[in-house]
């Protein structure tokens, strides 16, 4: 998914135009599901506990007015989407398995919004969904005309067979986007049982909001964590008008009591009021982190954070950790007043003063990068252990590996716009999503 600044690129990256592939490749891609077909696929999703199953999420699709009824033209007309849709996948272990529609959007208060980087964008399942039925979501739509970008939970009608009632929507954060880009919108429960959720800068370029530095505004620029089943101890948010609250004044989920900003009166040198801060802040600093994934293995939190012009970023996030944007952009200072470099490249950025990625590309290589997942599998000895991502734009895949604590990348394959990453349960296999409507498995060349 492009989640560049420049809306060329966005639309050329929308509209599938693959990249050339790699005259050698170290891995080889295949259909993941041969028979089966997927419209827009933005994001893959597990069942908790299950090695079985695995959830595709479906960004949504320009809905055809009635004049294009009659046309095989199914460009966007008068700003209409049909809902996010979210396929379940199961019998992973067979040699059949079956896709099953278990959801599809409607908001009851708003019109769902899939335009450019907007859209169904991220989908979770309780770790106790048996129990309380509850999954969650990320998504884009309009009220009274503005965008927003809202964190709902929903409840299943059933769980077997598992699906979604779309009729039991409960939102918990519904913020005003400022711009269309810059979304973030990727969500997990993480190895804690807190909630995770990526936010970008509310978009633009060059964090005109100036959103970057602040933890004291709105829900921009961060990946936040909160407790949606409310445990004893665990305070209230801090009011805001995107929290979402009953008759009462109460909100839908607690803020963890151990997360790190709850807290403070400081932040980048800056006098903060504790009442103004968001306290479900958990990292901050980021663009625009499009793919975050927990290893399985040992709990580390890896992202992808979206560049400017020059540099993308891979980080490992930590709580408490500061990533430094707009200062810098991977490893080096951010010039706002010359983003391309025309006036000379950027230096490196003092290595104290933020946390620092664990790797950074040029865009000789690409322009968006997709945060990817850690391969805990052992069909394909080749990425084994590695932490796999990809460039949006330029359709590379690569390899990240921990040298004795020096990260070494290289690239593996290349595909057409790259959305996200998941994991086969089944065996371990590294699924890859791609716009283009393919989600595709990672397996020996």
């Amino acid at each position: 998914m492009s989640i560049r600044s420049t809306s060329a690129l966005a639309l050329t990256a929308f509209l599938g135009i693959a990249s050339a592939f790699a005259d050698e490749t170290i891995v080889a891609l295949e259909p993941a599901f041969p028979e089966m077909k997927f419209s827009l696929p933005v994001a893959i999703s597990p069942l908790p506990g299950s090695k079985d199953v695995v959830f595709i999420i479906e960004k949504g699709d320009p809905a055809p007015s009635a004049a294009d009824t009659k046309s095989t033209d199914k460009k966007k007309k008068g700003g209409d989407f049909l809902g996010g849709k979210v396929q379940m996948i199961s019998g992973l272990s067979t040699s059949s398995p079956i896709k099953r529609e278990v959801f599809q959007l409607s908001p009851k208060d708003g019109k769902f919004d899939a335009q450019g980087e907007s859209g169904f964008l991220g989908f979770a399942v309780h770790p106790k969904y048996a129990e309380n039925k509850q999954v969650f979501v990320y998504y884009s739509l309009r009220i009274e005309g503005k965008l927003h970008q809202r964190i709902s939970r929903f409840l299943l009608s059933s769980v077997q067979p598992f699906t979604v009632d779309p009729r039991s929507e409960q939102a918990l954060i519904s913020q005003l986007d400022p711009a269309g880009n810059h979304n973030g919108g990727d969500l997990h429960f993480g190895p804690d049982g807190y909630l995770y959720i990526s936010c970008g800068d509310g978009g633009g370029g060059g964090d005109p909001f100036d959103s970057g530095g602040f933890i004291n505004k709105d829900f921009h620029a961060a990946v936040f964590r909160i407790d949606v089943d409310k445990k004893a101890g665990n305070p209230a948010p801090n009011p805001h008008p995107s929290v979402i609250t009953d008759s009462a004044g109460v909100a839908f989920y607690s803020v963890p009591a151990d997360n790190p900003f709850v807290a403070v009166t400081s932040h980048r040198g800056r006098s903060l009021e504790p009442g103004s801060v968001r306290t479900e802040t958990w990292a901050t600093g980021l663009r625009n982190a499009w793919r975050f994934s927990f290893d399985p293995k040992t709990g580390a939190c890896f992202a992808g954070d979206v560049g400017q012009n020059l540099y993308e970023e891979i980080d490992i996030l930590v709580s408490g950790g500061d990533y430094g944007w707009h200062d810098v952009e991977g490893f080096h200072d951010f010039n706002q007043k010359d983003p391309l470099g025309k006036k000379g490249m950027p230096g490196k950025a003092n290595a104290s003063g933020y946390q620092r990625p664990i790797h950074e590309y040029g865009h000789q290589l690409g322009g968006s990068v997709t945060g990817g997942v850690v391969c805990r599998g052992e069909r394909v000895p080749a990425i084994a252990g590695a932490y796999v991502f990809a460039d949006f734009a330029s359709g590379r895949i690569f390899s990240l590996h921990d040298r004795g604590g020096k990260w070494e990348s290289r690239e593996v394959a290349r595909d057409s716009a790259v959305s996200g990453f998941g994991h086969d349960p089944s065996n371990g296999d590294v699924l890859v999503a791609s716009l283009a409507g393919q989600v595709k498995r990672i397996v020996k060349k």
